[in-house]
């Protein structure tokens, strides 16, 4: 009787994994697959079986952040009470930040989850914890110290020529890393590929051709690109005429790493929220090191093709800069991916003469980017219709904030939400009384009252009891810090309607681009309709010292805390309509 009920207590374990590793390379070697044998290995030990829905697993993400996407689909489940036991490798696979681990600890801990360490066991006495505590600061201090010996080597060794620093080569080269029988790394040179830098630098620097003429032909001889396709990408050229390594001095620290840059929106496939948190700043040209390689074309050479390249852009209409449309950098396709971007296009009329109109197209849509093969089929969308659809819907929104409440409250009240969250004393209460019942049955079981087979359903049921309810305790104040927060937000957008308000009939163009690129998140362009998604911030009209003041968007007596916190918002606040465009290349819009 007690083996039949241990088994069935493990067969109702629901068990996972957490596993990652930080680097591509160490992604594309496969190392993670060694942390997922010892934790499978681990988990069958005990008797438990992890599904494949319940492997968790990040490879190529930074320990030194939050932000990865198997964690975060690891803590949703958690929370809503989808696991019982999670292994890990190790503590530091959790985080490489004391503070991050101790915070996941707790969570996870919070949650009902129990933590497994595959090379530690997670202890009950203080001692233990104090372990565990010491293990994840060194673990911070080791990442630290790594960073800060890795970055004081590179830049010894490149100060003194070395090419390991480089680690690879650009097209035309090839690496030779560091064996028995040298004494370092060296790029040697590959003829073939080699004889086409030397032809894409005559034929900007002695012909004067553009990097659009260079791929033509490139394409046209039959020259296969650095990644193997069979057309060639204009950055590909960009970068190898402004590569100094062909001109004998390979360069180290051409750029670095700082805080990241605000963008209008992620990029095509990829997460909103980047992996580290951090940008890539260009360095001056006189604080990079210079690595001496051989040389493909001479310094004359080199500096004829700067020369016409800085004319090829002063003469190109694509070189000029700045805001030329309403909705520049907020319109994406939600068929590929890709952004949709300005361009005039010169049309017949009536009379024989020519009008031009101005279009949103797809960059999918462009065969020349991909070998002569569009990626995407949807068509072009008519400037002014969309940018007039979307300013009156942010017009209309700003004339009726109680859209966003509505739809606010639908959220906030949606199926999906428990209805006794607002009792709040009652669940207090119940959650005292199920953990009164847990320390009788276990002094009653300690003085002997209770046989085992009886003691283990019953603390089981009352564990789980408490556990839901403590689930409802959390979903209850969750709630009530949402409904603050989000009263804020609506709070404030009514007050910036009322001052805006007279002042959107009249406003210029300069200010709608402003308040559209401050309440709008993205503009998802599909076949047959438009989707304006909203990003409504606690305090999105705040003075920006790289933004300016917005026209009739600031008054000095204006004032509210800052907040980064966001609330997308789409569909149901009445974001997502469809009209009849009359343009038979153009989509419907709303």
């Amino acid at each position: 009787m007690l083996q039949s009920n241990s088994i069935k207590s493990i067969q109702s374990v629901r068990a996972a994994l957490y596993a990652r590793v930080s680097s591509e390379q160490q992604a594309q070697a496969g190392t993670i697959q060694s942390q997922i044998a010892a934790i499978m290995q681990r988990a069958g030990e005990n008797g438990l079986s992890i599904d494949p829905q319940f492997r968790f697993v990040d490879e190529g993400h930074s320990g030194a952040t939050l932000v990865r996407p198997a964690l975060e689909r690891l803590r949703d489940l958690a929370a809503a009470g989808g696991i019982d036991r999670l292994y890990v490798l190790c503590p530091d696979r959790l985080a490489r930040s004391y503070a991050y681990q101790m915070l996941l600890v707790d969570e996870l801990q919070r949650c009902g989850v129990e933590l497994s360490f595959v090379n530690q066991e997670l202890g009950k006495t203080p001692e233990d914890h104090l372990l565990l505590q010491v293990q994840g600061i060194m673990a911070e201090y080791e990442r630290a110290k790594i960073i800060e010996r890795c970055r004081r080597g590179k830049l010894h060794a490149a100060r003194h020529g070395s090419i390991n620093v480089l680690s690879g080569a650009p097209y035309g080269y090839r690496y030779v890393p560091l064996s028995p029988g040298s004494e370092r790394a060296q790029y040697n040179v590959h003829l073939p590929e080699a004889a086409v830098v030397q032809q894409i630098f005559s034929w900007v620097g002695l012909e004067r051709a553009s990097i659009g003429q260079v791929c033509k032909r490139l394409k046209t001889l039959g020259i296969i690109s650095p990644r193997g396709k069979d057309y060639w990408d204009r950055s590909t050229v960009w970068g190898i005429l402004k590569n100094p390594a062909y001109k004998g001095t390979a360069a180290f620290g051409k750029t670095r790493t700082g805080p990241m840059r605000p963008r209008l929106r992620g990029g095509r496939n990829r997460h909103e929220q980047p992996r580290n948190g951090q940008s890539s700043y260009d360095l001056p040209i006189k604080e990079w090191i210079s690595i001496a390689v051989p040389a493909m074309v001479d310094q004359s050479l080199f500096d004829a093709v700067a020369t016409q390249l800085e004319e090829n852009r002063q003469r190109s209409r694509q070189g000029k800069r700045g805001a030329r449309y309403l909705l520049q950098g907020i319109i994406v396709c939600k068929s590929c991916g890709y952004a949709y971007y300005g361009k005039q296009i010169s049309l017949s009329s009536g009379g024989g003469k020519r009008r031009d109109y101005g279009y949103y197209r797809c960059a999918g849509t462009d065969a020349y980017r991909f070998g002569g093969h569009r990626v995407c089929p949807n068509k072009q969308v008519r400037q002014d219709l969309l940018d007039q659809a979307v300013w009156n819907d942010v017009r209309s929104l700003l004339a009726d904030p109680a859209r966003v409440e509505r739809e606010l409250h639908r959220r906030l009240d949606g199926p999906d939400q428990d209805p006794q969250r607002q009792a709040h004393q009652k669940l207090n209460a119940q959650i005292d009384k199920t953990r009164r019942g847990i320390g009788r049955l276990i002094d009653a079981y300690g003085e002997g009252l209770l046989e085992k087979n009886e003691f283990e359903p019953r603390i089981t049921s009352s564990k789980q009891r408490l556990s839901q309810l403590q689930e409802q305790l959390q979903a209850c104040i969750d709630w009530q810090a949402r409904a603050r927060e989000l009263r804020l937000v609506i709070d404030n957008l009514e007050a910036f309607s009322r001052e805006v308000k007279a002042g959107l009939d009249q406003a210029d163009w300069q200010t709608r681009r402003e308040i559209i690129r401050t309440l709008v998140k993205r503009v998802e362009v599909e076949a047959e309709q438009v989707k304006i998604v909203y990003r409504v911030e606690l305090c999105p009209f705040e003075r920006s010292p790289d933004r300016g003041i917005l026209h009739y968007c600031w008054r000095r007596r204006s004032s509210a805390p800052a907040c980064r916190r966001q609330h997308q918002i789409a569909d149901h606040a009445g974001t997502k309509r469809t009209r009849d465009v009359p343009d038979s290349s153009a989509a419907s819009v709303g």
